[in-house]
């Protein structure tokens, strides 16, 4: 009988080694995500993926500027405007850094405030926040123009290098677009939070369970990136 046990007994599998022995204890848990929501989760894996990208082409523009041989246009000399007479370098770019800024102190206190449950603030907030951004969009769309104007393209610039002009529309342009589609969900968001979705658990895209304001903070995770990543374009782009 006991050879028999011990013919029919199972031996427990050896754990893998290296990357896969990782792989199997993650697989394996049934705690790591539990506690963590599935918007939260998704949002925070589309973000690491944005992520890349956005270093991917802010490396390749710093390895197209410190490998031409041609000249480098000067930042405070091309991002100036004339004002009173007067050349004022990179005032418009300030103007629209502050106004970013600005925009993630109001959608941090639109969190907050939705946590709350306070549902007009949140709403009010949210609404002022996509107010920055589509000034910030607008800002961005009057020095599209202004460059263009002066002869500004993505093959050819008139102040030195042609790589200058396909950077900077490649980088401000994907920065835009995320600015953009970012104001188009808060303009949603906010009118289902300003008519009580969450609160009367109305059906619906994006309306999560009753008295839940996840999807305010979900929000917040992707603008608050949104304006970090132009921390690093206006410190790469402007001021290098």
């Amino acid at each position: 009988m006991e050879q028999i046990a011990e013919t029919h007994s199972i031996e427990p599998h050896a754990r893998p080694a290296g990357l896969r022995g990782v792989a199997a204890d993650l697989s394996s848990d049934q705690r790591a995500f539990k506690n963590v929501s599935w918007g939260k989760a998704m949002m925070w894996i589309f973000l690491l993926s944005d992520t890349f990208i956005f270093g991917c082409f802010l490396l390749a523009y710093m390895t197209a500027r410190m490998s031409t041989l041609v000249a480098w246009p000067n930042p405070s000399e091309v991002f100036a405007l004339t004002i009173g007479g007067q050349e004022i370098p990179l005032i418009l770019i300030a103007i629209m850094t502050f106004v970013l800024i600005s925009s993630s102190g109001t959608m941090a206190m639109a969190v907050n405030f939705g946590y709350r449950r306070d549902r007009r603030k949140t709403a009010v907030l949210m609404l002022a926040t996509a107010a920055l951004g589509a000034t910030f969009v607008g800002m961005q769309a009057f020095e599209w123009t202004k460059l263009i104007s002066e002869g500004v393209r993505p093959w050819a610039n008139p102040w030195g290098a042609a790589q200058f002009g396909s950077s900077f529309f490649m980088i401000t342009g994907f920065h835009g677009t995320h600015v953009s589609i970012g104001v188009v969900f808060l303009l949603i968001m906010a009118r289902k939070v300003w008519r009580g979705d969450f609160h009367t658990e109305r059906r619906g895209f994006f309306t999560s369970r009753k008295g839940n304001y996840e999807i305010v903070e979900i929000m917040g995770l992707y603008w608050h990136f949104v304006d970090l990543v132009w921390v690093f374009i206006f410190a790469f782009f402007y001021l290098w």
